[in-house]
Order: structure tokens, then sequence, then C-alpha cells
């Protein structure tokens, strides 16, 4: 049984998630990371430099960029396998999380020892416990969205580390060297995948707490005397995601958002993970970071509260339910990183940050399920209340299955997957930018433009501080051929986001479609030296100049048109050069 059990487990979470292999590349960062990307596409040596050095969007990922490689090889652009690989990793992850829960719970009623775990409740336990995670519509976001791999890769590798440090304390001394450069070699692996497994060397001391309870036995120094070789790994990945984060990412400045603030957005992620994993009822692709974030607003201000009341409250409790503090911890540890403290994006709490974070309630779940089939073999509890149990936890693990079949659909193409965000929030002003993304991206021509223009215009009104939409709404104005519209917008767009080669590219662009070439070569030439490896600007920057350079034969002035022939020659001649991914809004693996 012990053997079968894992093997359902992965089936049963591999089938919840077939409805995403329909699923097309999305404008949420798969344009960015795929369609727009030929540095991945290959697996020579151009293209493996390009993955082991990227710190694109201030993401070190080498491993999943690899990955990603892989994919193009074996399949192209087609979706499908990239989606595939997905859902193959999620069940898989699923059938090692059973494997894991067993061992921790055998360890939580054995005062630490990992002996008995082979027994039929354990099992029952484990994968009440390896359901939970493997189908709960939390798991949608990271499984459907191929830009959602690195928390799968990330967490198939946790996994690993986490068996691998379970073997190497089991047993009353100290933990198992050998092992214990096993999971050295997974945790790096894990970090190489997603910066986000980096305070899970932490984690392990939690474990040696609960539910190994080698704290007593062993004490401090001796617990982290063993570990020296992870935290080694552990402080060299965190100079790695460092140096990524400096290179590429956009943070949240402390000027934007006081420390007070900072706090209150943190709580709100550690609160909200658990309460979406109760009650997944309106989970979306995004929860719209505020422009302002006041802790006195009530959804902050209760989840300040209410972290302080849940941490005192499960303190309290850790002698009579110390599995509580154990989950709670967990969860607050590995959520910390990407709480608020530190923010990338627009993103308040995505959904992809419980991936890690959430192991620990599940295993709480099946430290439950556990605890109740004890309570009836020992006649605590009459056979009645037992299979009552019994069957609602069925039902409601059934209904993890259906909610997230039906959710996955949701992602299959962006325009419902923006549909259903408005709908969740129609308040966020992303969510209607990213639907006009997807009206300019479909079919349609003006038609879909005019409405895109809406939407565009919508999304400046509910949120005027961010860029992208300004240059989409240029955009839209353009292909209605509604050019000496397009300036301002597109103007908006350069003072907002000046690091951008994509503001004055399109505005070059424009001024060359109007005949304004001497308008339009400063803006691409400043352009082109943002993004040189761009054929596209390449080509429009060419036509410009040597549209000027007509007009001033015309005028007589030979000596300044040969000049601008001369450039346009020099920069029509393509250097080689390793692929490069293009400059745009920022990636959130």
């Amino acid at each position: 049984m012990h053997r079968l059990v894992p093997l359902a487990v992965a089936i049963l979470t591999g089938a919840a998630f077939l409805p995403t292999l329909s699923g097309s590349f999305l404008n949420w960062d798969d344009n960015v990371n795929f369609l727009e990307n030929p540095a991945y596409r290959g697996l020579d040596r151009e293209h493996v430099h390009w993955a082991l050095t990227s710190v694109s969007f201030g993401h070190y990922i080498p491993l999943t960029r690899l990955t990603w490689s892989l994919n193009w090889v074996l399949g192209g652009m087609n979706p499908w396998g990239y989606h595939l690989v997905n859902v193959l990793l999620h069940a898989v992850n699923a059938a090692i999380f059973y494997v894991v829960a067993r061992r921790l719970l055998a360890a939580a009623i054995a005062d630490g020892a990992q002996g008995g775990r082979r027994g039929a409740d354990l099992c029952a336990g484990a994968a009440v416990a390896a359901l939970v995670f493997g189908l709960h519509p939390l798991r949608v976001e990271p499984v459907a969205w191929i830009t959602g791999r690195p928390d799968l890769l990330c967490g198939f590798f946790v996994l690993l580390t986490t068996w691998a440090y379970l073997c190497a304390t089991e047993g009353e001394g100290a933990a198992r060297p050998r092992l214990i450069g096993i999971a050295s070699v997974t945790l790096a692996a894990a970090l190489l995948s997603k910066g986000a497994a980096l305070p899970f060397a932490g984690a392990l001391f939690i474990l040696d707490i609960y539910p190994l309870r080698r704290l007593p036995r062993l004490g401090v120094r001796a617990l982290v005397r063993e570990k020296l070789p992870l935290l080694l790994v552990t402080l060299i990945g965190a100079g790695a995601v460092i140096h990524a984060v400096r290179q590429g990412a956009v943070l949240t400045q402390i000027s934007e958002h006081g420390g007070f603030s900072r706090l209150a957005a943190a709580a709100h992620s550690f609160i909200i993970a658990p309460f979406r994993m109760i009650w997944p009822a309106t989970l979306s692709p995004l929860y719209e970071m505020p422009a302002h974030i006041s802790p006195f607003e009530p959804r902050f201000a209760l989840a300040l509260a209410g972290f302080v009341v849940v941490t005192l409250v499960l303190i309290r409790a850790r002698g009579r339910w110390p599995g509580g503090l154990a989950a709670w911890a967990f969860s607050v540890l590995m959520l910390a990183p990407t709480s608020g403290v530190v923010r990338q994006g627009v993103d308040l709490s995505p959904d992809r940050y419980t991936y890690l974070s959430g192991m620990g309630f599940a295993v709480l779940l099946g430290g439950g399920a556990l605890g109740l089939i004890r309570l009836v073999r020992q006649e605590k509890l009459t056979r009645f209340i037992g299979w009552s149990a019994t069957v609602a936890g069925l039902i409601a693990i059934v209904g993890l299955g259906t909610a997230t079949l039906s959710y996955g659909q949701v992602w299959r193409d962006s325009e419902t997957l923006w549909r259903w965000a408005i709908e969740v929030d129609p308040g966020c002003g992303v969510c209607h930018g990213k639907l006009g993304e997807s009206a300019l991206g479909g079919p349609g021509g003006q038609m879909r433009a005019a409405e895109a223009e809406g939407l565009f215009r919508h999304a400046i009104a509910l949120r005027p501080d961010l860029p992208d939409a300004y240059y989409n709404l240029g955009t839209a104005l353009v292909l209605q051929g509604r050019y000496a519209e397009a300036e301002a917008p597109l103007r908006s767009y350069m003072e907002r986001a000046p690091w951008s080669a994509s503001g004055p590219e399109r505005l070059g662009l424009v001024y060359l479609l109007q005949g304004r070439h001497e308008d339009a070569i400063p803006l691409l030439r400043a352009a082109f030296v943002l993004r040189p490896g761009s054929p596209d600007l390449r080509r429009y920057l060419v036509q410009a100049l040597e549209g000027q350079a007509q007009a001033l034969r015309i005028q007589g002035r030979v000596g300044e048109a040969e000049t601008l022939v001369a450039e346009a020659h020099r920069i029509s001649v393509v250097p080689s050069q390793a692929p490069s991914i293009p400059s745009g809004p920022s990636s959130r693996p």
C-alpha cells in the first residue's frame, strides 16, 4: 500500500490539471519569457551560457531556464509541451510530498522517531495531506501558468531536500553527513530554480523543534554545526539572489511605503495565505498592490491584529498543539522574503507564493485526519462519527479537485483570464490593462483596438501611477490611425518608465509613419542604445535615417545627407552577438 498510495496521489493530481494542457501562452509574462525571447530557444553553447549567466528582470533561475530550453528543443513553440512538463512536475511533487508527510506524521506521534511510518493509519493521514497539497486550487497558478515553472521546480528540489534531511536525522544521534551533503546539493538546485528557497535552511530548524524534537537531545550548537553545509549553500544563494535583484528587479522603494505600512502588507500576506487555503472562493491571477498602503485600511488593520492574535494563541497552545505553531512559523518564514517588506512588481500576495509556504498547513490537515482515525480506533469516538468525518473529508477533497478543474480552465487564454480577474476585482487597474492587451492581440482589427482603448483609459483612471497602460493606449490609437493623439500617452509612458526602450521606439515609429523623419531619429537612436539587439528597431532607425537623408539632398545639404547614409549603413550591418531578451515589463517568476 505504501508504494501504491503515492502513485495514486500523483495520478489524481495530474488528472485535476489535465484541462490546463490546452492552455496558450499568456500575456502575463509568457510573452516576455517565451514569445519575444529568442535567448532560450536551443541548448547549444550560446543558449546554455545565457541560461547560466542571465539575471533578466532580477531573477537568477538557470535550472528553470534550461528546462524551458529543453521544452523548445523537444516541441518548439507549442505551449502543450510546456504545460505538460508543469503538470508532470506537480504530480511528482505531490507523490514526494506524501512520502515526506508520512515521515513527519510518524515523528509527530512517536516523540520524533520516524520508524513506524508504514502503518495504514499513517498512510491515510499522509495521503490526505498530499491530496490537499496537490489538488488545492491555489496550485492552479504555478501549474497552469507556463511562467510559474520556477515554483514547481523549486518545490521539487525543496521536497527532495526535506526527504534527504529526514533520512539523515532518523535515529537518536547526530545527522548523517553523507545525507546532509545530498540535502545541500538539492537545496542548491532549489535555489538555482528560484530564490524562494532561500529561507528553507531556517525551516529545517523548525522541524528539529517539532515534530523531530531533536533540540532537547542535541542542543543548539550541534544542530547548527551539522547544518553548516546547508547554511553555506544558503549564503552563496543569497549572494546570487541579491546580485540578480540589483541587476534588474523592480522593487518598491521604502519612500513609497513607510515601515509600518510595509509591516501591514506583510501581515496581510501571512494571514491571507491560510485564509485562501480554507476558503479558495475568489482566487485571481493578480491581487493588485495599492498605490498607497495605509495600516488603518480595514484589510490591513485586521491583518495586523489577526497576525498578532494568531501568533500569541499558537504560542500559548504550543504544549497541546505544537503542530499548529510549527505550520504557522513555517508559513511565515517562507513568505517573509516576498511578503511586502521587500516588494517586486504589482502583486500584493500572489497565490504562487503559497506553493512552499502552504506545505506545513497541508501536513497539519493530514495530522488532523490521522488523529481522527486514531481516536476511532481507540474507541474514544463512535464509528458513526468516524464514518461521518471520513465522508465529509472525501467530499472536501473532491470539492478541491472539482474547483481546480474549473479554475484551471480560467487560465486557458489571456482574455478569459483577465475577464475573470476583473470579475473578482472590478477596481484592478492592471487587470483592465491586461484585458486591453488581449483585445489588441486578438482578432477584430480596429473594432478591437477601439475596445482596447476604452479598457486602457479605464486602467489609467484607476491607477494613473502605472506606466504600461499609457504605452498600450498609444498603441491602440496608432492602430486606429490616430497618430497625433497617440503622442501624449506615449510621452507619459516615457516619463514614468525612462529605463524602457519601448516608449521612444513606439513614438519614433509614430513619427516615422507620419513622415517626420527628423523628429523620429533622436527617439529611435535613444531606443537603439537601450535595445541594440532588436531587428525591428534597427530597421525603423535605418528607414528614418534614409528618409531624412533624402529630404536633406532635396534641400541641397548633401554632406549632411551622406553622414546619415553612412550611419544607416553601419546600423544595417547586424553584429554577431549572443541571444538577448528584450526589455519590457518586470517578469514575475
